[in-house]
């Protein structure tokens, strides 16, 4: 039987993850109850997809979006994973945890960052107003970047401005082989998010103008001037231009570039930025070119004693003082890993016992920041470095940018001391067994 008010439902998943363009079609007509036992040799000609191949490649963007890796995505959804049961994983997602909440019929306990937010969001507010300004939102993975910049872009849709979110983690690996390609890329999302026919061809021209001129041109001459109201672009996972370190070394500073352009010219005052991302020290750019050393910066912190508690009464958790200290003590205030201990509902011995082995609750997301230190040895020896030195420890600055990005470090001035207790034991045990 179909859950009562579904499509409404769908409609709310779809404002609340901010789904735009043809992740917003692909996901209303893939999820819509009718099409749940659909296969997917079906699906793809209802969502008018051009092909069965494409259709899926679509789909793979979709899992993305709502997977683990985001901080409020599905806990057991791996988009790596290459079995068929990813739909089956996300239905479920949504018609048993999701559905319910949004119906009323359960109250789970919101995420770690829930409460966190609103308040960046209405200190942020007030700078998205202000004509061709550039905002950077910069914290760990797992912190609530993504969450920010959902909630930035409803802010800014309810004051009537066009707003267009684009996740780098979503562009497939080919959009990248070259800077053609991926500004080709980055200006026909832009075009469908707003609604807009991608006219590229009208406006581009590599081999005479060259890629960037083409981009600013079509950007200028047509979408601008097709917009009476301000625009609002999020770039989400900046990063991972950072693995393409010849085409960060043009798109970023086109982007410093664009901004510029609105101190002078009325057209581009348009134009608001908003650039989330870990850390910026992975390309070496000009200061002069850097979008990075420009605009506002936005930090989102860990949490303080008082922002726990009111979250351990989400739970209906009652935390002492002591308890909730010992917990930031721990985590370092992450919200994710308060999160995790907060749903375990363990008292703080039990969470302390087995916080450093690989069967605790923060086995898993532990081992995968493992798994990232030993794919580089550098980044592997400077953290051992830090875990056994007793105070803080003077870094590289690109190593010290790249273990602040994953969260294992925290800067106290130029030295860098490890982000809490668990990743010291946990880490500090890992280390000594290879």
């Amino acid at each position: 039987m179909k859950p009562k008010d579904w499509d409404l439902f769908l409609d709310y998943i779809v404002d609340e993850y901010c789904l735009r363009g043809r992740l917003k079609e692909l996901f209303k007509v893939r999820f819509a109850f009718e099409n749940w036992r659909r296969p997917d040799t079906e699906i793809w000609e209802l969502a008018q997809a051009p092909s069965l191949e494409t259709y899926k490649k679509q789909m793979t963007q979709l899992y993305s979006y709502f997977s683990y890796q985001q901080l409020n995505g599905c806990p057991e959804l791996d988009p790596t994973n290459k079995g068929p049961g990813k739909f089956d994983i996300l239905r479920s997602w949504f018609r048993d945890i999701l559905y319910p909440q949004w119906s009323g019929k359960s109250n789970p306990a919101p995420s770690g960052i829930a409460g966190y937010i609103p308040y960046l969001v209405d200190q942020i507010v007030p700078e998205i107003q202000i004509p061709g300004t550039l905002l950077r939102i910069k914290a760990p993975e797992k912190m609530g970047k993504t969450t920010l910049v959902r909630e930035l872009l409803k802010a800014s849709s309810t004051m009537n401005y066009k707003v267009v979110y684009l996740n780098l983690h979503n562009a497939e690996a080919s959009i990248f082989s070259s800077l053609d390609r991926f500004l080709r890329w980055f200006c026909a999302n832009l075009s469908r998010e707003l609604g807009l026919q991608a006219l590229l061809d009208d406006y581009w021209d590599q081999e005479l103008f060259g890629s960037l001129v083409s981009c600013k041109s079509y950007f200028q001459e047509y979408i601008l001037t097709k917009l009476e109201q301000p625009l609002v672009i999020g770039l989400d996972n900046l990063d991972k231009i950072f693995d393409y370190p010849l085409i960060a070394a043009d798109f970023l500073p086109m982007l410093r570039y664009w901004h510029e352009e609105s101190k002078t010219e009325a057209l581009w005052q348009k134009l608001r930025l908003v650039l989330a991302l870990c850390s910026e020290i992975y390309v070496e750019l000009d200061i002069h070119q850097s979008p990075f050393n420009v605009g506002k910066l936005v930090k989102i912190q860990g949490f303080e004693i008082e922002q726990l508690k009111m979250l351990a009464q989400s739970y209906q958790i009652d935390l002492d003082d002591d308890f909730a200290q010992k917990l930031l003590t721990l985590t370092g205030g992450h919200p994710y890993l308060l999160k995790l201990a907060l749903e375990a509902n363990m008292t703080y011995g039990e969470i302390l016992s087995q916080s450093s082995t690989c069967s605790s609750i923060y086995g898993e997301y532990l081992h995968r920041l493992w798994d990232r230190l030993q794919q580089d040895s550098s980044l592997l020896s400077t953290f051992s470095r830090i875990i056994e030195t007793d105070g803080g420890l003077l870094l590289d600055p690109d190593l010290a940018y790249k273990l602040e990005s994953m969260g294992l470090i925290k800067l106290q001035g130029n030295e860098a001391v490890v982000a809490c207790q668990l990743y010291k034991e946990y880490f500090k045990n890992r280390i000594q067994l290879t």
